[in-house]
């Protein structure tokens, strides 16, 4: 892969990294992530933003097009799937994986990306605790994954986990990761794919999430939110 393109797919995840959900991110902050200097973010945002990656507005900052979102969200899931696999398989500490993730995550296949989630078990965080994004297969769960599938087909959404969302936010659930345990527990709670629900409040501290749904309130925990991926209405 050329070195231009991933400059581009690093910027892209940086920024996805960096907004959790739709505010703008300031290029300052941006920059201090890069580690580079702010007149060196501009001319790449300039970029970006004509290859519609990005929704680029000068001296406030910059916000990931759906396309930009898809992208910055498939690099960021092979980059912490891989920290995984170092953790977890070679041992590796997790304070001496980072970059060598960085180098490795533009090379990995869409194909290799499916089996290594597998052999991992579906893991919902890095060694770090950064939430690994859901993949692009339209399933439901990530048991459905496990069957053989007649085709892949790419979801359309932008999907984010449950606990990006703000207070009064409407969305609609897509995909949820997890043990058969853990979705008979949501399947009973009425939380399935194509349930709407609203944000009602965000307990401080990682607390519990309370959500609206078919009229009743639910108290979700951080643990099961971050499992939750949906779309937002």
């Amino acid at each position: 892969m050329k070195h231009k393109s991933v400059s581009i797919e690093e910027y892209l995840e940086a920024i996805y990294k960096l907004s959790r959900g739709d505010d703008l991110v300031k290029t300052t902050a941006l920059a201090n992530y890069m580690g580079v200097k702010p007149s060196s973010i501009t001319e790449m945002l300039r970029k970006l933003a004509d290859k519609n990656y990005v929704e680029y507005i000068p001296y406030k900052g910059v916000k990931l097009t759906k396309k930009g979102e898809r992208l910055g969200s498939k690099i960021t899931r092979k980059h912490r799937l891989y920290e995984v696999f170092l953790w977890k398989v070679l041992g590796r500490r997790p304070n001496n994986i980072h970059h060598e993730a960085c180098e490795v995550e533009h090379g990995v296949s869409d194909e290799t990306d499916i089996l290594l989630c597998k052999y991992l078990g579906s893991p919902a965080k890095c060694p770090h605790g950064e939430v690994i994004p859901a993949c692009d297969i339209n399933v439901s769960s990530c048991q459905a994954c496990n069957v053989e599938l007649s085709g892949r087909t790419t979801r359309k959404e932008n999907l984010r986990p449950l606990i990006w969302l703000s207070e009064g936010d409407n969305a609609k659930i897509k995909f949820i990761r997890g043990e058969s345990k853990v979705l008979r527990r949501l399947y009973d709670l009425g939380l399935i794919p194509g349930t709407k629900l609203k944000i009602l409040r965000r307990a401080p501290l990682n607390g519990p999430i309370e959500i609206l749904v078919r009229g009743s309130r639910l108290a979700i925990g951080s643990d099961i939110a971050i499992n939750i991926f949906v779309s937002k209405d």
